[in-house]
């Protein structure tokens, strides 16, 4: 049997669209800007780093990274997501949202900088720095999923709830497509200043002293998002949902609320205290009642954002390798250090404008239309129909359209976000009780980032050709990007079968999707 909602809860489900709802979307949002920054970017410099430190003289074509600094530099980031996620996670429903945001700010912010200050008297040191560091900045890019997606939720209204979320997830599209605009400008600026001829014009010369800038410089930039937003974070009451339903603190809930809603509220301290002493709200993590109430629904998260996340993060962050495949980024040895940075983030910035961020927006236009699960299942659907139609035909879109290869590329794109990249965020901030809601999005988020892991490591090495002479130096033979790009089908294809242990909370209230105003001797649906 369904309780009665507290006064303000009711009030946040029913408030129109106003200012403070904006504000938090800017304000959560722009934590989710500097994750994409940072994560992605590294995309962009890879290529100028092997250049930089690993090119031996009189060699044919231009130094790239060691596959296992390669993969570490790519990977390490995750690691520290994955951790961060976890932990930040549950302190979140330890502390409160609001403490250990600020938190995660002032993570990503030190060491944003302190990866583009890396340092090292050998290649190997500099690279073990910037590893260093980038571990601790994913540590704190890890937090800001969990709390971001928290926060927007408890403060949202029930009835664009959805579109509220995802305008924050969105963020993380014009955070990647600003990391391509970024390094076209430094790019542009250094190539203009510091003249350079290609590699194979004069291959020591192709890449001159000043190109070690570029990537700090873009690297670097990361922090000032975040820095520039603390300030905004820190002024944020705490969610009246946790203040009430975990603090048991009735009078700061409507307290707080009564500032950011401009209306009087009443602070039900008895109403709380029998809340709080129902068994139904009083049940862990590691209970018999949550795997009742709740272990599908958490299996259906964490499954469905593991496997999105193995066939979206190998294709963002490889996609360069992809283009460079089917011939629409030039040869290496025809270009010098800086001018490749800029064509690769060309590239990229081209495939995030079109296709990327597209997606994130039409989310953000019809989840509260068309239902989350809707979303989910149609965006893998197409991400399945589109890989398919790439793979197979793979060998004439490399010889006869590249065009229509780089369309169909960045139609995966689109309705990855028009799909299951926003939803798999979105779903496990609405489901979940509110004592256990960050800690549960922190291990729905920390399994997909385990995802990305597999897709960072992975693909390095699949996507090789199976031709031991042309595969890039020191790798040994993969399947080939054919075969990898199947492979990323069929774990579409799963992940449209895993979305249907996943409820559809459209339109209800975070209690009633949550299921904490239903008794627990009441039959619990799905």
């Amino acid at each position: 049997m369904a309780r009665d909602q507290l006064q303000v809860l009711d009030a946040l489900d029913v408030a129109k669209t106003q200012l403070y709802h904006f504000n938090t979307i800017l304000i959560a949002g722009m934590g989710f800007f500097t994750d994409a920054y940072d994560i992605f970017s590294i995309s962009l410099v890879t290529k100028l780093l092997g250049r930089l430190y690993y090119t031996k003289p009189s060699a044919s074509k231009p130094g790239t990274l060691p596959p296992t600094v390669s993969s570490s530099i790519t990977g390490v980031a995750f690691v520290g997501t994955f951790a961060g996620q976890l932990f930040f996670g549950w302190l979140g429903d330890k502390m409160g949202r609001k403490k250990v945001y600020g938190i995660t700010l002032v993570l990503m912010a030190v060491c944003s900088i302190a990866s583009g200050l890396s340092f090292g008297q050998s290649p190997k040191g500099v690279m073990a720095t910037l590893c260093f560091f980038r571990f601790w900045l994913g540590f704190g890019i890890g937090g800001d999923y969990p709390l971001s997606a928290t926060i927007m939720s408890e403060y949202a209204n029930k009835k664009t709830r959805g579109a509220f979320i995802a305008a924050v997830f969105a963020m993380q599209g014009l955070g990647i497509l600003f990391s391509g605009i970024l390094s076209l400008i430094v790019a542009a600026a250094f190539d203009s200043k510091f003249k350079a001829p290609t590699y194979e014009e004069n291959a020591a010369a192709s890449t001159v002293p000043e190109a070690d800038y570029v990537w700090r410089i873009i690297l670097t930039f990361g922090a000032f998002p975040a820095v520039v937003t603390y300030y905004w974070r820190m002024k944020m009451p705490e969610t009246a949902r946790y203040t009430a339903l975990v603090a048991k603190n009735a009078k700061q809930a409507a307290q707080d609320m009564t500032k950011v809603l401009n209306v009087e509220l009443e602070a039900e301290e008895d109403k709380v205290e029998k809340i709080g002493q129902h068994k139904s709200n009083n049940f862990g993590l590691f209970s018999k009642e949550f795997v009742q109430r709740h272990g599908l629904h958490l299996f259906g998260t964490t499954s469905t954002w593991f496997l999105l996340n193995i066939a979206f993060y190998s294709q963002n962050l490889f996609q360069k390798d992809v283009f460079s495949a089917i011939g629409w980024l030039p040869p290496a040895k025809t270009m010098n250090a800086i001018h490749e940075v800029y064509t690769i983030a060309r590239a990229q910035t081209l495939i995030a404008l079109c296709g990327t961020v597209p997606g994130y927006w039409f989310t953000v236009a019809f989840i509260d239309r068309m239902g989350r699960f809707a979303i989910q299942l149609m965006g893998f659907f197409f991400m399945t129909v589109f890989m398919f139609a790439i793979a197979i035909p793979y060998s004439h879109w490399r010889d006869n359209s590249h065009i229509g290869f780089v369309v169909m590329y960045g139609l995966t794109f689109f309705f990855a976000n028009f799909g299951p990249n926003a939803t798999t965020f979105i779903v496990p901030a609405e489901i979940f009780p509110a004592r256990l809601r960050s800690t549960c999005h922190g291990i729905s988020a920390a399994t997909g980032k385990a995802g990305a892991i597999v897709g960072a490591y992975g693909f390095l090495y699949a996507a090789q050709s199976t031709d031991k002479t042309k595969t890039d130096a020191g790798y040994p033979p993969g399947i080939g990007i054919k075969n990898s790009l199947i492979v990323l089908g069929v774990i579409n294809a799963i992940g449209m079968l895993c979305t249907f242990a996943v409820p559809e909370p459209k339109g209800k209230s975070l209690e009633e999707a949550s299921q904490e105003n239903v008794d627990a001797n009441d039959e619990v649906g799905v």
